[in-house]
């Protein structure tokens, strides 16, 4: 027969409260650890970062941008008179002289104007010729007058002479005497009267001629000056190099002042580069500068920097200092690299992908043993193209990840596989 206990029930839920009880303090505990744990490390695969070592020495500071080779000497020819293209001659790339026919320009008015001008200095220079042979002549009559005068002057007072001698001797009256006097004082007031007149022949000769010269000077520069603008339609190269540029066409009509060729001297180039704005502010004339005319690498030297910044750059004159290698040419693309100072005794790195010189970044450090890397917080200081340097977090012989890892931004650890 069965034995009643009344305990039995009440002893059974106990145990389920008790076990219940525990297996939640466990399952609280277990989150709590798991709560605590860190997340785990995301895998990158090596190869596809950038490592370098931290290394402690000298570093030069550079800064490199792009540009292109320009003429030292560069010369355009502008239209002197309107006109129209009628020829072109040489195209750019020739080899000119001074006096090499580049191209003719057509303009009748300016071969009008110039026959005219020519018209009109013959008929000046006749009308000078014509009034020289009148001044000469009367000249001329002026000294036949003065002359006579002079003739007539002697003869009445060597009359006079001896009509005062027989007027001694008793031999003439003293009418015929005074007769002759007066002839004679006639003769005088006569010969001194042409004699001026000749005297101002000659002086009023020069004036007379100087005006009509005046005026055949002018009709000459004039003509010279039409014949200037004539031969001004036959374009010329007035230096040695090559035509660079030819911008108008046949047919193309032209203004007084337009360009219509470039001649470049191509012995004698340099380098405009343009550096970004930010990196500009260590420029200083005279700093040594590499020019990569991808045939080869030359020196030169800071001669000019714009004041100016443009769309974000600063444009760098480099002046070429030795002999460019073959196939350098105006507007032959180049990279420029300019040195600003050299730092003896710096930490520094390769230049990562992210972060300004002076300015504090958080950088991927690899552990001992390499298969982990952390990120560190670092100081950065001066940079330069390739390199950059350390102020604070890192050390001589550390490795850092210097590629772009902004898409792990929200780990501070990274596993390398």
């Amino acid at each position: 027969m069965d034995i009643a206990r009344p305990n039995v029930a009440k002893e059974k839920r106990q145990k389920r409260i008790i076990y219940g009880i525990i297996a939640a303090v466990v399952l609280i505990g277990i989150t709590v650890g798991l709560s605590r744990l860190k997340p785990a490390a995301p895998t990158v695969e090596r190869n596809l970062v950038w490592i370098d070592t931290v290394k402690r020495g000298p570093m030069v500071r550079q800064v490199r941008g792009l540009g292109t080779l320009v003429p030292e000497e560069i010369r355009w020819i502008a239209a002197r008179t309107q006109g129209r293209v009628d020829k072109i001659i040489i195209r750019p790339g020739a080899l000119v002289q001074p006096g090499t026919l580049i191209l003719e320009l057509a303009n009748p008015d300016v071969m009008s104007a110039a026959d005219n001008a020519q018209s009109q200095l013959r008929a000046a220079e006749a009308q000078l010729a014509n009034l020289r042979v009148q001044l000469e002549s009367q000249l001329l009559a002026a000294e036949a007058a003065a002359a006579r005068a002079k003739s007539n002057f002697e003869t009445t007072k060597l009359q006079s002479d001896v009509k005062e001698q027989l007027f001694r001797d008793g031999l003439v009256s003293e009418l015929e005497l005074k007769l002759a006097q007066a002839t004679a004082s006639d003769g005088a007031t006569s010969n001194a009267i042409e004699q001026k007149r000749y005297a101002f022949s000659q002086e009023s000769i020069k004036p007379q001629l100087a005006v009509q010269e005046a005026e055949v000077e002018r009709l000459r520069s004039l003509a010279k000056l039409r014949l200037d603008e004539l031969e001004a339609l036959k374009v010329r190269s007035s230096m040695n190099g090559v035509l660079s540029a030819l911008p108008v066409e046949v047919g193309a009509q032209v203004q007084p002042g337009s360009n219509l060729a470039r001649v470049a001297d191509p012995s004698k180039l340099k380098a405009e580069i343009r550096i970004a704005e930010t990196q500009a502010k260590d420029i200083a004339i005279g700093q040594i500068s590499q020019i990569d005319t991808r045939n080869g690498i030359v020196e030169g030297r800071v001669a000019r920097i714009d004041p100016a910044v443009q769309n974000g750059t600063v444009l760098v004159d480099v002046t070429i200092v030795n002999e460019l290698p073959r196939g350098a040419r105006p507007d032959l693309s180049v990279d420029g690299t300019i040195e600003l100072e050299r730092l003896n005794d710096v930490i520094y790195v390769g230049r990562p992908a992210f972060g300004q010189e002076k300015s504090t970044v958080g950088i991927f450090k690899l552990a001992a043993e390499g298969n982990e890397a952390v990120r560190t917080q670092v100081q950065l200081g001066r940079s330069s193209v390739n390199t950059i340097e350390i102020v604070q977090g890192l050390s001589p012989g550390d490795r850092v990840i210097l590629s772009d890892m902004s898409q792990w931004d929200a780990n501070d650890r990274i596993r390398l596989n």
